[in-house]
């Protein structure tokens, strides 16, 4: 028996064919192929992009999450679901790719409609949200600055960028130096924790971002803001807008 493996735990061989066994049907495939995209999505989202009761997707979730490939996040009133992590989506894209030769990319789904400017930038607590929290943390991740495998954390480059950035994370309190957030409009995770709301701290310090004028959470990115987010993360106003 293998290190760290309960006497009890099924065979490599049981256990591989649970796991086919989970995607081996129409409604719970459609379920992975509209999570590739990254995003969460409600049960009754799904219920609708797939076609059937919300009654029998909750069935049809009920085994995916119990076989690893799903998850579940809470976020305010809503329970979402989306892919376990990068592994399991690899894994379900390589089965999609392989039985629709050709593939391109999985079909999309049109995410949640919003007010333009909400979608586009805004406050989420005291943190960026919308496509630029997503341009954010998504350059952050390509860069090597944030680890987004399960729980978020800053690398030991991401701190060394925080320094340079003036990003201040003297800790005040407990609060994680990173965490991820489910953004609603872009159904993904986005920056939080000590290092999100600093940096958004320190954009709307230097003019980066200003507050919309109705004094909603709506952002606006500035001149400055789209220079410093270039030179700091190599985005371009494109990401956010």
């Amino acid at each position: 028996m293998a290190a760290g493996v309960p006497a009890d735990a099924p065979a490599p061989a049981a256990r591989l064919a649970a796991l086919a066994s989970a995607v081996a049907d129409e409604t719970r495939a459609a379920i992975c192929m509209s999570l590739l995209e990254g995003r969460a999505w409600t049960a009754g989202e799904l219920a609708r992009i797939t076609a059937v009761a919300p009654s029998t997707v909750s069935g049809h979730l009920a085994r995916l999450i119990e076989a690893g490939i799903c998850v579940t996040e809470r976020q305010g009133r809503h329970s979402y679901v989306r892919i376990a992590d990068a592994a399991t989506a690899r894994l379900v894209d390589e089965l999609a790719t392989h039985a629709v030769p050709g593939r391109d990319a999985p079909h999309t789904t049109p995410v949640v409609l919003a007010p333009d400017p909400l979608a586009r930038a805004r406050t989420c607590y005291d943190h960026f949200a919308g496509r630029l929290g997503m341009a954010v943390t998504d350059a952050m991740e390509r860069q090597g600055l944030l680890d987004t495998e399960g729980v978020f954390a800053l690398t030991g480059s991401g701190l060394d960028w925080c320094a340079r950035a003036g990003v201040d994370l003297a800790r005040r309190g407990r609060r994680p130096l990173a965490s991820s957030c489910l953004d609603w409009t872009e159904r993904r995770r986005h920056l939080g924790g000590l290092a999100g709301a600093r940096l958004c701290a320190r954009a709307l310090e230097e003019g980066w971002v200003l507050r919309a004028a109705d004094g909603g959470r709506a952002l606006e990115v500035t001149g400055a803001g789209a220079g410093a987010f270039g030179e700091l993360l190599g985005i371009t106003p494109d990401a956010w807008s």
